[in-house]
């Protein structure tokens, strides 16, 4: 069955147990400075940010039919029979195209390696293979962060909804957000006011380019790619260059 987790912003109290978690399972460092860095980064994989008084997780949302995957032109990253979408760093050559395609923002580069390479969370893919909890979920002291399957999760969900129906915002984020995620939430106001993109389209992105170049005569089909596929890259390129701190969009190949 297909694995999630559930994160409920009712429950997040901040206090980054998950960040730890997450950092010491990758081997990564972090201090109060790290801490203190409420994005995700090549060096965190996952970050609380604070809106007020309320809290929400960012972390690669493992979506059901995911854009970086049909990007990818040498298969580096690949979507699991178990859900989360893994990367595969020896194929990888340095495209970035799974950086521009990706809705959420999430596949973070290396840029200050000699030999860079992507980095995002796969949902603990080996703790779970092994029949574990994700890290995070493992870490977090009041179950705000959950792991379990896709369709139980949601039900659980939905149970909340209805138990407290004053204290939760009537909406569970993931389930149409781009044809579905495995990564869902929980919150107590609209999803925007804790720094969630509402204005995704609930199809897949990747279904949306296909039924576009079904359309199409073969002899156009090149063309096709360029203008339907590509759209969607093309157009965020700004996005990620201000995400990443860097100016003009990124050049194919490693560094």
């Amino acid at each position: 069955m297909a694995k999630a987790i559930l994160y409920d912003s009712t429950l997040c109290v901040g206090c980054r147990e998950c960040e730890g978690a997450c950092a010491k399972k990758w081997g990564l460092p972090y201090n109060e400075t790290i801490a203190k860095e409420e994005k995700i980064s090549a060096h965190k994989l996952t970050a609380v940010q604070a809106f007020g008084e309320r809290f929400a997780r960012r972390l690669c949302m493992h979506c059901v039919e995911p854009t970086c995957v049909s990007v990818c032109p040498v298969g580096a990253l690949q979507k699991t029979a178990l859900s989360p979408v893994i990367y595969e760093e020896p194929r990888c050559i340095g495209c970035r195209y799974c950086m521009l395609a990706c809705p959420f923002q999430v596949p973070s580069y290396e840029w200050n390696e000699r030999l860079p390479r992507i980095k995002k969370c796969n949902l603990c893919y080996e703790r779970q293979v092994a029949g574990k909890v994700t890290a995070c979920s493992e870490a977090c002291p009041t179950g705000a962060t959950i792991t379990g399957d896709r369709d139980a999760l949601i039900a659980k969900a939905r149970k909340r909804l209805a138990e407290k129906p004053t204290e939760y915002y009537q909406r569970i984020y993931g389930i149409e957000e781009v044809g579905g995620t495995s990564v869902l939430f929980l919150s107590a106001v609209p999803f925007e006011q804790i720094g969630l993109r509402t204005n995704l389209p609930k199809e897949a992105l990747p279904a949306l380019t296909w039924r576009a170049l079904s359309l199409v005569p073969n002899v156009a089909t090149v063309g096709g790619v360029l203008l339907g596929g590509v759209y969607w890259i093309t157009h965020r390129r700004d996005e990620v260059a201000a995400a990443e701190g860097r100016k003009g969009s990124p050049k194919g190949g490693r560094r």
